[in-house]
């Protein structure tokens, strides 16, 4: 079993310790072979527990301080203080995290949504979000962009981990509509595809979101569907039949 973690980095975020974890490199096995790092999985919480360490060890906190939340796409947003307690934090319902604390890493799990890391290194503040398509309509990557200028962030930079990518996004009419209903231009995020119905661009809305939020930001171009050696994929599990699936790690520390 390969036990050397893969950690995809971005030079857009170059002077602050971040990570998009791959699925390489971790304790699980069967159906969530390698890194998952979901406790809400079926997984055995035990390796699950090992998997976080490894993650927590690479970004150089200690395990008990690699913060997650319990997500819900939502547009929620926790802002991690001095003092809070990090085991409680992984209990509350929301989508993103920021903080200005050093001794912690802030960190999503995914398995086709956009993991989202945003750091302003001059200000001292992190944060992460999990913006799947009805977390990024709701307004996650804004709630995280406000609650990160709240704390004194003024130049943020992000970058869109490994998720899904057009070409393997399919969706319903019902679900495009969704989206023009929310703004016309959204139409732009949409192609034909081969069974003739709409190709969604997760990473090309996302980009939008943050760009109009006055945001620096960039994709990595991994698509998570596509490459199951290296990624969990919630949409590759379902159309293989798979009773559950893995979850990625993406995190970020100052």
């Amino acid at each position: 079993m390969q036990t050397t973690l893969e950690i995809l980095t971005h030079p857009l975020l170059s002077d602050v310790k971040h990570g998009f974890f791959t699925r390489k490199g971790g304790a699980s096995s069967g159906l969530f072979a390698g890194l998952n790092c979901g406790r809400r999985s079926s997984d055995q919480s035990e390796m699950v527990l090992v998997n976080r360490a490894r993650v927590a060890g690479a970004m150089g906190v200690s395990a008990g301080l690699l913060a997650t939340v319990k997500q819900v796409h939502s547009a929620d947003v926790v802002t991690l203080a001095e003092g809070d307690d990090v085991e409680t934090v992984k209990e509350i319902r929301a989508d993103g995290l920021v903080t200005r604390r050093r001794d912690v890493a802030v960190a999503v799990l995914t398995a086709d949504c956009q993991p989202v890391l945003l750091a302003d290194p001059a200000a001292g503040v992190v944060g992460a979000c999990h913006a799947g398509w009805r977390g990024a309509l709701s307004g996650v990557v804004e709630a995280t962009v406000d609650a990160m200028r709240d704390l004194g962030a003024t130049r943020i930079r992000a970058v869109i981990g490994p998720t899904i990518s057009q070409r393997a996004y399919e969706v319903s009419p019902e679900f495009m509509e969704e989206f023009l209903t929310e703004d016309e231009e959204n139409q732009r995020f949409f192609s034909g595809g081969p069974n003739g119905r709409p190709m969604f661009d997760l990473p090309g809305f996302g980009l939008s979101r943050l760009r109009a939020a006055g945001v620096e930001a960039e994709w990595s171009r991994h698509c998570t569907y596509s490459d199951p050696d290296r990624f969990f994929s919630y949409r590759r599990a379902t159309h293989e039949g798979q009773p559950d699936y893995g979850r990625l790690i993406s995190a970020i520390a100052l």
